[in-house]
């Protein structure tokens, strides 16, 4: 779990600090790569109540200050995470749809080159790898040691 200070985060951001907003960023702290449901129950262990369409809008604020990172791998629905501000990739199972942070090989932005900039001038490049993650791949390994028995 990445440690954060949420009301100093958020004031560094000119928001105003509240219970959700404090609770949700915890969250997506202590959940890195969680959906909104999930950030949702967390929050909840927290506050006790609170609305899912609050979270949803605690998520885009805080999204829109920088202060966490949207990242929505195809397939999946919206993912958040506080680490913003560096250069990481992801890295997703097609199985079970783990997600875990690749750190960029080049470390700065954008890491890739279009070979046609088509009159943009770019300034990132979201690289999202896919596999199979070290547990699914054992359990495939067994699965199948099992079939052939």
């Amino acid at each position: 779990m990445q440690q954060i200070d949420p009301p100093s985060m958020l004031r560094e951001k000119a928001l105003r600090v509240t219970r959700p907003r404090v609770a949700v960023l915890s969250a997506v702290a202590g959940h890195p790569h969680a959906d909104a449901d999930t950030i949702a129950r967390a929050a909840r262990t927290d506050l006790g109540a609170v609305s899912t369409q609050a979270v949803y809008d605690v998520l885009r604020v805080l999204s829109e200050v920088g202060l966490v990172r949207r990242i929505e791998p195809a397939g999946s629905p919206a993912r958040f995470e506080v680490r913003v501000g560096d250069n990481h990739h992801h890295v997703v199972c097609r199985q079970c749809g783990d997600i875990a942070d690749v750190d960029c090989a080049v470390g700065h932005t954008p890491c890739l080159t279009a070979s046609d900039d088509n009159g943009f001038v770019i300034d990132e490049a979201e690289v999202t790898y896919w596999g199979t993650c070290s547990s699914c791949a054992s359990n495939r390994h067994i699965n199948e040691g099992a079939s052939s028995v």
